[in-house]
């Protein structure tokens, strides 16, 4: 017999007070929009529900909503001082070589020229190297095949956060 309660972690996201909620989206993803949209449809029955409207939040944000939650991430070999997230989510870059670094360190700066935005991956589970190697092949693409990445991208590490989120709230 299976049960059909709500998982106690998302229980206890689904019952945050508004601003607490919000904040704790607003953790997740830097974007004010994509945590309205999340907060306007709570209560959710599932972690797939809530990843299910994660995703519709992502799919409907402006270049400018896009831009607010990619300045929320720092750049990969960079974070953010005091930050468990980047630090654990960019651990693939924590042994790497110096030189390894410096070659990011460039490979960003040239990024960031071309799009005027930081280079984003979901870097949880890749190397140095892999992260190295999208870098350089999605610095050749065009503007708009990159905002189509990047959106996926940022899909991607919503999802990771979101279920961190439910587990840390089960475990409070």
């Amino acid at each position: 017999m299976t049960s059909t309660s709500t998982p106690p972690g998302l229980a206890r996201f689904n019952a945050l007070e508004e601003h607490a909620a919000y904040a704790a989206l607003h953790e997740v993803c830097a974007s004010s929009a994509w945590a309205r949209r999340l907060l306007a449809h709570r209560p959710y029955a599932t972690t797939d529900d809530l990843f299910a409207a994660s995703d519709t939040a992502m799919a409907g944000l402006t270049s400018a909503d896009l831009a607010e939650a990619m300045a929320g991430h720092p750049p990969i070999g960079r974070p953010k001082p005091g930050d468990p997230t980047s630090s654990r989510e960019q651990r693939g870059m924590a042994g790497a070589s110096d030189r390894l670094r410096s070659e990011m360190l460039e490979l960003n700066l040239a990024y960031q020229e071309r799009f005027g935005h930081v280079f984003l991956i979901c870097a949880t589970g890749r190397t140095g190297e892999q992260m190295r190697d999208a870098v350089k092949e999605r610095i050749g693409n065009s503007p708009e095949q990159e905002r189509a990445i990047v959106r996926t991208e940022l899909g991607k590490i919503n999802r990771i956060r979101l279920a961190r989120l439910v587990e840390e709230e089960a475990r409070a």
